[in-house]
């Protein structure tokens, strides 16, 4: 039996795509309905929401953005300039399969998504970043370009004191030396979500780089997402605003999406690594598995993320188009 792709729509469809979301291990907050509005809204892009469907059994979710800039018609996901971590296919009910039928099943899933994308939007190129989604075949061959990214991720178990351990001698000095009395670090809400972009995009602007995630964007997305699902976390020193992380919360995984910056005040204090460590000591005893740093392709913050004894795991960048296209739909880069 063949794959079945609908298109279903983000307002009147929301609730059973969103079903269809949580029930996939390979998605996060970003492919929930909502979330795919406020990035669609806040890009100018159109989306669709293709479902795969082998008779009434749902097998993929595959959210997609139509793009277009002068004659030229771009297929993306996530969308460009949402500064969206990682969107792609996601699979549903394929563990449970042997091994033949889950590859004809993937690959019928993927191909009719892409026979879709193909019919509805024509586009002169495509570009889609994955994350859990580890069979990239179907996209080989049918002839994209498939360039392996990378990330860090810190698996969450154990005690809490043998998650510390296995941190550098300076991560841990930092952590247990710092004095409690002078800072605190808190979960906070939507003013403090625009507090850490906006440190985000001052750090940017100083270095001469752009910075197009909107306040906006992420103020919404904290207040439209189901709680818990973004996670501002702040650190004070003093009673002052230094410092933050947007964390983005699956399931099974918290994801560093936004902050981090070095602060710009002189403290004695080390401000991300308690920040971190907060992270992945909320999820540790909140039963999250892992913590997934969120890119592992700038040598200077390598060095930073890889104090948390982290393993490496691949992400794929999968393109299709002529050379230099994604240039004049201003290339996008997300990952840093």
């Amino acid at each position: 039996m063949s794959v079945d792709i609908r298109a279903l729509d983000p307002r009147t469809d929301a609730d059973e795509w969103n079903r269809y979301v949580e029930r996939s291990d390979g998605t996060n907050p970003f492919f929930r309905a909502e979330a795919l509005r406020l990035q669609a809204e806040d890009t100018g892009t159109t989306p669709y929401l293709l479902a795969g469907f082998k008779g009434q059994e749902p097998v993929g979710v595959f959210p997609v953005f139509e793009y277009t800039k002068g004659p030229v018609t771009g297929a993306f996901s996530p969308a460009p300039h949402s500064w969206t971590s990682y969107l792609g296919p996601a699979l549903l009910n394929v563990d449970k399969l042997k091994q033949r039928k889950a590859d004809r099943r993937t690959k019928r899933f993927i191909e009719g998504c892409l026979e879709r994308i193909d019919d509805e939007i024509a586009p002169l190129y495509s570009k889609f970043v994955t994350a859990e989604f580890d069979d990239i075949r179907p996209f080989v061959w049918n002839e994209y370009d498939v360039e392996p990214g990378h990330t860090y991720v810190v698996d969450l178990e154990g005690s809490e004191d043998a998650l510390l351990k296995r941190f550098s001698s300076d991560a841990r000095s930092n952590i247990r030396n710092a004095d409690g009395d002078r800072y605190t670090i808190s979960e906070g809400d939507t003013d403090d979500v625009a507090r850490i972009v906006e440190k985000v995009r001052d750090r940017y602007e100083s270095q001469g780089q752009p910075f197009r995630l909107s306040t906006d964007f992420a103020r919404s997305l904290h207040e439209m997402l189901p709680e818990g699902a973004i996670r501002p976390y702040v650190c004070r020193v003093d009673g002052e605003f230094l410092g933050g992380i947007l964390v983005v919360e699956s399931d099974r995984t918290r994801y560093r999406w936004q902050g981090g910056v070095k602060p710009d005040a002189d403290v004695d204090i080390a401000i991300n690594d308690l920040l971190d460590w907060h992270v992945m000591r909320d999820g540790l005893h909140g039963g999250i598995d892992e913590y997934d740093l969120v890119g592992a392709g700038v040598p200077s913050i390598n060095r930073y993320k890889a104090k948390f004894n982290p393993r490496l795991e691949i992400q794929y960048e999968i393109t299709a188009g002529a050379f230099g296209i994604d240039l004049l739909v201003d290339r996008y880069q997300k990952h840093r």
